[in-house]
């Protein structure tokens, strides 16, 4: 019996792999794409199918994307099975007046990959074995996939603040992700907080900034971490209040109303030196970890947990055949852009390594 064997497979579903799908398609490799799948432990940790992107409400700096009504595109480009997930009766010039959003980017990239024949799997991969060609991808549902070459592309996920309440609370008032839960009726005309001080929290508390009635951002510095122009547009906003050198000492509820406040401590006082904010939610935003569990030491990594690529300016890995892309390798920059660059990067490496091989 002859089992069939790929020539590519791409693990994850955010710009990187969307962007090596399209690549490879384009060179008549007809990739797989484990996009991931839709489980409530994915959404719990933060790694749901197409990516941080997809979290991303405006998105003001990816390359053609410029300001204005991208309804009809997204209506004639996509299939109303895809359209379910993108509010697209918001699309209009005063609710996003300087851009795209980050699922319609990415509901986009993977159009244009399946129009090129990308092969779409709605499942994560749950364990590789890289010891010999063809390799062997093992998914949720105990499907196996045996293919020639690689590219993992699973991006990172939330880090979470590692309090009792704030597991209690999650889905309850606790989220990672304002763009996915925040038009929720609980968030209306209410307050709530933002924990963190980087690019993603500043991007959370101006979106929520839409929906609450205030927005508490609180960062453990007495400055935000964001790149200037976007801490600029939260320290003008009149919704947000900066909560400056102090943390989340405990999420404040009850399994009926969920949360209903926060307690915070300045950093490096005592206990007593704490007071309550009354807020109907919590979205912690401190930053994002790898997701290289499934790897299982299959490929070596760096010290800050990344995919390592051996050499310079290559998408190669410690695996002969096994390529990277994306936040999955990525500790320094994390942009859409940069992921998707990369992203062309392993699908042309990929390539090129099936000709040298000549199995393509």
């Amino acid at each position: 019996m002859t089992v069939e064997v790929e020539k590519l497979a791409i693990i994850g579903s955010g710009p990187a792999g969307w962007t090596a799908a399209i690549y490879a398609s384009r060179a008549g490799l007809s990739p797989i794409v484990f996009e991931g799948a839709l489980t409530a432990e994915n959404q719990e940790a933060g790694r749901l199918p197409m990516g941080q992107l997809a979290t991303t409400s405006l998105v003001e700096n990816y390359p053609g994307f410029p300001a204005g009504d991208l309804r009809a595109y997204l209506k004639d480009a996509l299939s109303e099975e895809r359209q379910y997930a993108l509010p697209l009766d918001t699309f209009d010039e005063e609710s996003y007046p300087r851009g795209a959003t980050g699922p319609a980017i990415v509901e986009l990239m993977r159009r244009q990959a399946e129009n090129f024949g990308a092969r779409v799997v709605s499942e994560d991969v749950v364990k590789v074995d890289f010891s010999r060609r063809p390799f062997k991808l093992t998914d949720s549902e105990g499907g196996t996939t045996l293919t020639e070459t690689v590219v993992v592309a699973t991006g990172a996920s939330a880090r979470w603040l590692g309090l009792d309440s704030e597991t209690r609370f999650k889905n309850n008032g606790v989220s990672a992700c304002a763009v996915c839960d925040g038009a929720l009726p609980r968030y209306r005309e209410r307050a709530v907080a933002v924990v963190g001080g980087g690019d993603v929290a500043c991007e959370d508390a101006l979106y929520m900034s839409r929906f609450a009635s205030e927005v508490y951002l609180i960062h453990r510095r007495d400055e935000l971490r964001a790149s200037k122009a976007l801490a600029s547009r939260v320290l003008a906003h009149s919704k947000i209040r900066p909560v400056w050198n102090s943390v989340v000492a405990e999420i404040l509820g009850d399994d009926e109303r969920g949360v209903v406040g926060v307690r915070v401590k300045s950093v490096g006082r005592s206990d007593e030196e704490s007071r309550e904010l009354e807020v109907s939610g919590v979205f912690v935003a401190i930053g994002r970890r790898p997701n290289v569990d499934f790897l299982d030491g299959a490929l070596e990594l760096t010290e800050s947990g990344v995919v390592k690529r051996p050499t310079p300016f290559y998408s190669g890995t410690s695996v002969s055949g096994v390529f990277v892309a994306g936040d999955v390798a990525d500790d320094r920059y994390r942009q859409g852009v940069v992921a998707a660059g990369s992203g062309a990067c392993a699908a042309l490496d990929a390539e090129r390594f099936l000709n040298e091989y000549s199995i393509c």
